[in-house]
Formats: structure tokens, sequence, C-alpha cells
């Protein structure tokens, strides 16, 4: 993967607009990894430079259907009849003038004149001019023909959850995606690496944040978890280098809670207090999960080592310099295929994480390019792998062990019909999730052992978490087709 970042002089100056031009441009690069090299690169800009470089991008990306379809509705020539970069400035223009109050229309137009002169289309600046300045004109009379124009969705994605989901919910979600996404993270409890108390570093992270107009707020689903807005740079944050609190989305601190841990710790202990407990993460960069787990397995004052695993050399070291970071020495990360089974592991993990790769439908409201990117036939193949590695883990599982199956999508094929899988084929017991997830997540199918939160219905990204216990020997736990016995 080429990277478009290179060494930058401060005392240079800055075409905002020409550097989100030149991401939009740049292929075969995700979205959310253009804006973390660029936002790096040019780290000593001020805040709202960047932040306005970043909106643009990210927005310009999101809305690209509907932008299309509006520059469509006033341009003789269609937009993927149009050259790459001219294509480009229309689509972000076009996303200045419906969405950013705070650029003037005629701004915006001779923005993207001086661009398209710059890049060597001199010869289409009255073009550009003209579509603009006509949609300028018109844009409060602009109506949508679709939903999929109307949220920028891809239609069939559109179709397939409104056979799963109906349209109403359909509608909800696809609001919910184009919400603004905050950044959440997790305080950890007083640790040997952690020297002061969580109360000390939510207020010192308050005071930072209130310097650049940022805000802290607790999240209603976890008092671990806070939401941040107003930084882009949260290594620069007070107690960050230290591991007080790491980036975590809400929904995997949910799966995480969800497994029941301290239950299932308190109950080993009654039977053997020398026991080491031993967790196998099979998917597990960038760490969130792991680092949770070993957080509550330290509160409970047990021995334990838990296998982070991923598949490439540089999802591990990410994990590494997380785990550095917090001081955590009992987590062993590794690079293993998750397909490939490990002899030695078999029957003895007593909790097994498996966060498998999938569609990432749930996550489009912070990595824009996946609509795009996905297709049928890549879900059908990624299907197939969440199978294999599901394999792997419920042989992992000792009998009275917990498995953890979840996703950051939103698909019945990638979800529901694994969980069936998972209990009717492979006869692992799925446990109710209504002991370990906050009441106002307990629904129906939380009782049967899943939980599938929706972004726009739930206070989360769109996320699946399901438990499952295997049965032991002498048949401890047994299902009869409607509840655990």
């Amino acid at each position: 993967m080429t990277k478009i970042v290179q060494k930058q002089n401060k005392t240079q100056s800055v075409d905002q607009r020409m550097i989100v031009l030149e991401m939009l441009l740049t292929e075969n690069v995700f979205s959310h990894i253009v804006v973390r090299e660029v936002l790096n690169k040019y780290n000593y800009l001020p805040q709202q430079e960047k932040a306005f470089m970043k909106r643009l991008y990210e927005g310009t990306l999101e809305r690209q259907i509907e932008l299309d379809y509006v520059i469509n509705q006033y341009s003789k020539i269609k937009t993927e009849k149009m050259k790459k970069v001219i294509c480009a400035i229309m689509r972000m223009s076009v996303y200045q003038i419906l969405y950013m109050d705070a650029v003037p229309n005629a701004a915006a137009c001779n923005e993207a004149v001086k661009l398209a002169q710059k890049k060597g289309f001199a010869s289409l600046k009255g073009f550009v001019n003209g579509v603009l300045r006509n949609i300028a004109r018109n844009k409060d009379n602009i109506t949508y023909t679709s939903l999929s124009v109307k949220y920028s969705m891809p239609e069939w994605i559109i179709n397939l959850w409104i056979e799963q989901f109906g349209v109403k919910t359909t509608e909800t979600m696809l609001a919910g995606l184009l919400e603004e996404h905050l950044v959440t993270i997790r305080f950890r409890k007083m640790l040997d690496s952690v020297d002061v108390s969580i109360e000390d570093t939510v207020s010192a992270v308050r005071n930072a944040l209130a310097e650049q107009r940022g805000t802290i707020k607790q999240h209603p689903y976890l008092p671990c978890a806070y939401c941040l807005s107003g930084t882009d740079d949260l290594t620069k944050l007070p107690y960050y280098k230290n591991g007080a609190f790491v980036v975590q989305d809400i929904s995997s601190m949910l799966a995480i809670k969800a497994i029941g841990i301290e239950k299932y710790v308190s109950d080993l202990k009654i039977q053997d207090t020398k026991k080491i407990i031993t967790v196998v993460d099979l998917c597990a960069a960038p760490g969130g999960k792991s680092m949770f787990a070993a957080d509550i397995l330290e509160q409970s004052g047990v021995n334990y080592t838990i296998y982070s695993r991923d598949i490439s050399i540089d999802k591990v070291d990410t994990m590494l310099e997380n785990f550095y970071r917090c001081q955590l020495k009992n987590i062993i990360a590794e690079i293993v295929d998750a397909t490939v089974e490990e002899e030695r592991l078999v029957e003895n993990a007593d909790i097994v994480i498996a966060d498998v790769p999938c569609s990432g439908f749930g996550v489009i409201g912070k990595k824009r390019d996946i609509k795009y990117r996905t297709t049928p036939e890549s879900i059908a193949e990624v299907i197939a792998l969440q199978k294999q590695i599901l394999a792997v883990a419920a042989r992992y599982l000792k009998p009275g062990g917990r498995l953890l199956f979840s996703t950051c999508t939103i698909n019945q094929n990638e979800n529901e019909r694994h969980f069936a899988w998972l209990r009717d084929v492979l006869k692992l017991v799925p446990l109710s999730l209504n002991d370990t997830l906050p009441v106002c997540l307990h629904t129906e199918t939380t009782q049967e052992g899943y939980l599938q939160l929706l972004p726009g219905v739930h206070n989360a990204d769109g996320f699946f978490i399901s438990v499952f216990c295997k049965p032991d020997r002498e048949g401890k736990y047994q299902y009869d087709g409607e509840r655990i016995i």
C-alpha cells in the first residue's frame, strides 16, 4: 500500500482544499487511514484548519451518491463521464454548498475554479463555475427520489436491510449512520500502571478539552465509557501515555461485558484458587477487547494469560504498542491465521473472543468507503471465512468455557444465521445477556443470547453480540430449543 504522507515543512503555506482534493483522489487506501495520515502530516496546523479538512473529506465521501445525483441534475456531462479530478472538485464543492454553512456559496465556487486551473484544467473553469453557481441558486429546491439518494447508500444494501428489518427501522439506521460519531474512550480502574483515580483522569481530560472547546460526557451504557469531541489527537491528552484510558467503541466494551468474566472467574475460584485463566482473542487488533478482558481479570485477582492474535505484522505491532502503553504483561501478541487450528489450544481456553471479519456495515458512519467497496460477492466470501473461524473457536473452548461471537455489521446472514449454526450444529449453549448487559438494552433476543445494536436505534455503532457456553461432559448446560435448562 502506497502511503500519501511525506515530511512537511512547517513554514509552507497550506491550501486546505487542494489537500482534500488529493485525499479524494487517493486510491487503494482506506478512508480512515487517509485521514489519519494527513492529520499526522499536518499536525502542526490549527485545530480549526484540520477539522475543516477532515469534515470536507469525510462529508464528500459519505454523501457521494447524493452529491452525484445533485450534480447530474444541473450538468449535461454526468459525473461518471467527467475526468476524475473535475468530478472530485465538483463533489467537494457541492458538499460545501449544501452542508457547510460557514463557507459562502461564492467562495465554494471560486475555490473550485482555482483548483481546476491549478490541476491543469483551465479550459473547464467556465463549466465548473456555471454548474456550481446554478446548484447554489437552486439548492433549496432540491428533492430526492429515493432512500438511496437521500441517505447516500447503495440501493442493494438498503434492499437487504428492508428485507431483514423493515422500512421504518432501515430509515432510522440510515439517518443514524449520518449523525456525528464521537470518539469513545474507556477509563481504566486503578492498576499498578495507573497512579491516579478515574475521577482525577476524567477531570484532567475535561480541562484539557475545554481549552480546545471540546467536551467529554459519560456514556449512558457503561460508567467507564466517555464520549469526546473537539480533539483529533488523543495522544496529547493528560494521562494517555501512562495508559489511564484507551480508545474503544462502546459496542466493543459491551461485547466484553456480555461475557460475564467476573461471574465466570468467581465460580472457578470457588473450585480452584490456583487456576490460570486462558483467554484466546482470535481477531484481536487493535487490542481493545483483550485489554478490557485483562483489566477485568486483573481486578478479579486471578492468574491469567491472554493470547491476542491477528493475521498481519502491522496489526500485531499496533496491539503491542497499546499493550506496552498500558503495561499489560499477561497478554501475548501473536501473528496467527484464525482459520488454522492449533492443537495445544483445543479445549484449553476458558474464554474465546471471536470478533470475526465482516462486511462492516455497522461502522459505515466512521469508515465511509465501506459502502462503496463491499459487494454481495465479497459478503459471500466473508461469510465462509466467518464460519471457518467460528469452527476453530468452538474447538478451542473447554467444557464450561465462554465464547463471544461478535461482528461490527448489520446483516442477519453474517450474524443470526451463524448464531443458529453455533447453537444447532455445533451444540453450543447460548447464554442470556440480561445478567451482563445494561437493563436498557434488554430485549427478547438478549434473553435468547444475542443482541443486534443498530445505529439510530441504540447509542452505538451497528454491532452484533452473542455469548455461548460449551456444555461439559456431565451435561451441565443443556438447551431445549427455546431456553437454557
